[in-house]
């Protein structure tokens, strides 16, 4: 165990736990089977898992699932430490230089106080950063391809803001999502429709809606999950009454079912 993990025996522990599933003697088979490639399916599952539980507000399973969202941290680091690139420390050690230096305004000198200043500080740092490792073709250098679509979304539109393509206030915001609505609309409802331009339309309309929300200072991730969380929970309250009553779902006319979901609304924390 290093100094450095000495003063933090859980992560000494870990470490130690993760050398020994990789030791070519007598680790896991899975485990040695594993590399940077075949774990980013793991590690994009443990961080959503890691969101639903802070959803859920459980502690207890809050914990467990970022214990297991270090994890794939831990073993990316192994692999790569195995293979003479950098270990565990250096990473956390690079992290932490980082965020050292985006923050000025508490280590460094910066008077920098208010949101809005932080923000445009953040920003210039990681254009600076960006620029020194030759990402200056583009605003959107250094933005991962990969990313979910609405997050991606938002990243864009941030990048664009930073070199004043944005909307001072939010009315024109919501101007362009009644925009893009009617657009969408009348793509619906020409006589022959078309499935690709009414994508398109609700592409744009998409767009605009996480514009609106990060104008609004909301996530839309989280604004959506939220959504999601609600939807499904009153509908499982209709599920469950129509379940005493013998009756399913698919029984219902729509007209029936918008009367229970009515109902299921004004439930608590409906």
């Amino acid at each position: 165990m290093s100094e450095q993990t000495a003063h933090y025996p859980g992560v000494g522990e870990l470490l130690e736990v993760m050398r020994r599933l990789r030791d070519p003697a007598g680790g896991c088979p899975w485990d040695l089977q594993q590399t940077l490639t075949s774990l980013i399916p793991y590690t994009i599952e443990e961080a959503y898992e890691v969101a639903a539980a802070i959803t859920g507000g459980d502690l207890a399973e809050i914990k467990d699932e970022l214990g297991d969202l270090l994890f794939q941290v831990v073993f990316y680091s192994q692999l790569t430490a195995e293979q003479g690139d950098f270990t565990f420390d250096e990473v956390a050690a690079q992290t932490a230089a980082k965020l050292i230096r985006r923050h000025p305004h508490v280590f460094g000198d910066s008077n920098t106080q208010s949101d809005a200043e932080i923000k445009a500080q953040w920003e210039r740092i990681k254009q600076q950063e960006r620029s020194e490792k030759g990402q200056t073709e583009t605003v959107f250098d250094g933005i991962p391809a990969n990313l979910p679509a609405i997050l991606t979304a938002q990243k864009l539109q941030k990048r664009a803001a930073t070199v004043g393509f944005d909307w001072p206030q939010i009315e024109p915001v919501a101007d362009k999502v009644r925009e893009e609505l009617a657009e969408t609309m009348a793509e619906l409802e020409t006589e022959s429709v078309d499935q690709d331009a009414v994508e398109a339309e609700i592409g744009d309309l998409l767009f605009a809606v996480v514009n609106l929300a990060r104008h609004a200072q909301v996530n839309p991730e989280q604004a959506l999950r939220r959504t999601n969380t609600k939807f499904k929970r009153r509908f499982q309250h209709i599920e469950g009454r129509l379940r005493e009553q013998g009756r399913q779902p698919e029984q219902l006319t729509l007209t029936e079912l918008e009367l229970y979901w009515q109902a299921a609304k004004v439930l608590p924390d409906s």
